[in-house]
């Protein structure tokens, strides 16, 4: 069961609620075995078994919330990430809006949030405002440092895309997170048998 952050979840119909990306029991970050991280980067899962639009918004709506299921890196790992890729764990969502060549702009950002009090568990940060989001666009994991919310040794249908380089793809400690003024970036590379551990709460509009 999700942890909520701070603040309730603004009043909607349930039976219109839904969430983008929802996980199954069991989806979490790998840490602290084999423990791997997300790391300055903005990333969207392109494909877990069939299902290639599950990050994808339905209808136009709003998004609400978003969940993280986090690994529980130890002190020594958390040290290691913190030391070596900018500072403490934090992520937000971001709306994306795809373009050709996949080449994907962000239309809508939520603030960061800190991470590392939720070790080990998966955690909801509501929206105190909620992000608006058109139809078939994605909703993004954005990380300008670390995260443990990377699921490994998961099959070969299943993967996902990140704004780094082309020729960049193995660099995972240059920063490429669509934040601050970045706006825009080319998702051209891609990770298979893994997946982000996060979703977000989608409400249609009326």
């Amino acid at each position: 069961m999700a942890a909520a952050a701070a603040l309730a979840l603004p009043a909607a119909s349930s039976a219109k609620v839904s969430e983008l990306g929802a996980m199954a029991e069991g989806v979490s970050g790998s840490c602290p075995s084999n423990c791997q991280a997300v790391s300055r980067t903005t990333g969207y899962q392109a494909k877990v078994g069939p299902d290639r639009s599950l990050y994808r918004a339905p209808a136009d709506g709003r998004i609400v919330a978003w969940t993280v299921a986090l690994g529980n890196p130890g002190p020594k790992q958390s040290a290691f990430f913190t030391e070596r890729l900018g500072g403490e764990s934090q992520a937000a969502v971001v709306v994306l809006d795809p373009g050709a060549r996949l080449r994907q702009r962000v239309v809508a950002k939520a603030p960061l949030a800190k991470l590392s009090d939720y070790f080990g568990r998966t955690v909801q940060f509501p929206l105190a405002r909620s992000l608006r989001i058109r139809k078939g666009q994605y909703v993004a994991l954005s990380v300008p440092t670390w995260a443990p919310a990377l699921q490994i040794g998961l099959g070969s249908d299943t993967s996902w895309r990140s704004s780094r380089a082309t020729d960049s793809c193995s660099d995972t400690a240059t920063q490429s997170a669509l934040v601050g003024r970045r706006r825009t970036g080319t998702f051209r590379c891609l990770y298979r048998t893994a997946r982000l551990t996060y979703s977000a709460t989608f409400i249609p509009s009326p």
